[in-house]
């Protein structure tokens, strides 16, 4: 075990596409237009959604925090730099000039990460402050594997969606082995009860090496996943940490009534 982190970024450059996407949602005016934006982090839902994810951050001991932006978004600076009184945490921002992928966010966040383990995390997620604590006092490389059942029944997210998450194999000492983006059906029946990955990481140094190494992915896009991959090949091994627990999804409209109610009566405190 190394030594814990304290030190966390978000990625929040995505350009909301799915969000973008209208449907029969019934979202307030505010929401409505947040969505429009695929402006995800900032979409209220009680409070902006980001809100939610920075609290549980400084609840599980994580102080210093870097947002991964687009060079044209000033409402996440202004929010988290002059609206909010930040008691428990330090923001910063670091701008990815384009939305090449999350390797690429990644790297946009290098000099604030310095020498240091640094978890790294969607924006559009809000994950079980146990699992993040856990991480964060871990100070080691390292990945959640959530159980897909408990996904489903404590989460609001549906099993046909969960079979679309990528599939964790590990080897028999607990480690990680491969990522398995979109598995089809014959790949998601073979894995049996493979956890699932909710991109969410505990990386060491080494991974913005390789992250300048990765080549585009089928879809195009620079991705932290193969990141992690070259980094095993260089020696270093990821623990796999088993979690039945559910994680609140915001990638859609449909997404946002249940979320908003999940969070109901969850304090916050930045």
């Amino acid at each position: 075990m190394g030594s814990r982190t304290n030190k966390a970024v978000i990625l929040a450059r995505g350009l909301g596409t799915r969000m973008r996407q209208n449907d029969a949602t019934a979202l307030s005016r505010e929401q409505a237009r947040a969505a429009d934006a695929g402006a995800k982090a900032l979409l209220p839902t009680g409070r902006p959604f980001l809100d939610y994810v920075l609290s549980a951050l400084a609840d599980a001991g994580v102080q210093h925090v870097c947002i991964v932006v687009a060079p044209d978004d000033t409402a996440l600076p202004r929010r988290y730099g002059t609206e909010v009184s930040l008691q428990r945490l330090r923001i910063s921002f670091a701008i990815q000039r384009e939305a090449l992928g999350t390797a690429n966010a990644l790297l946009s966040a290098r000099a604030f990460a310095g020498d240091d383990h640094i978890l790294v995390l969607n924006a559009d997620n809000y994950y079980p402050v146990d699992v993040v604590r856990t991480l964060a006092a871990l100070g080691a490389p390292a990945v959640p594997g959530f159980d897909r059942v408990a996904l489903v029944r404590l989460g609001h997210i549906d099993a046909e969606r969960v079979r679309a998450y990528a599939l964790i194999s590990v080897d028999a000492a607990g480690y990680l082995q491969d990522i398995i983006e979109k598995p089809d059906d014959a790949t998601y029946t073979r894995m049996g009860d493979a956890p699932v990955s909710m991109n969410i990481w505990s990386v060491p140094p080494a991974i913005f090496d390789a992250c300048e190494q990765v080549t585009p992915s089928a879809r195009g896009e620079l991705e932290l996943p193969d990141a992690v991959r070259i980094t095993i090949r260089g020696g270093v091994r990821f623990k796999v940490i088993p979690v039945a627990l559910g994680v609140l999804d915001l990638s859609r409209r449909a997404d946002v009534p249940a979320v908003a109610e999940r969070l109901r009566d969850v304090e916050v405190r930045l």
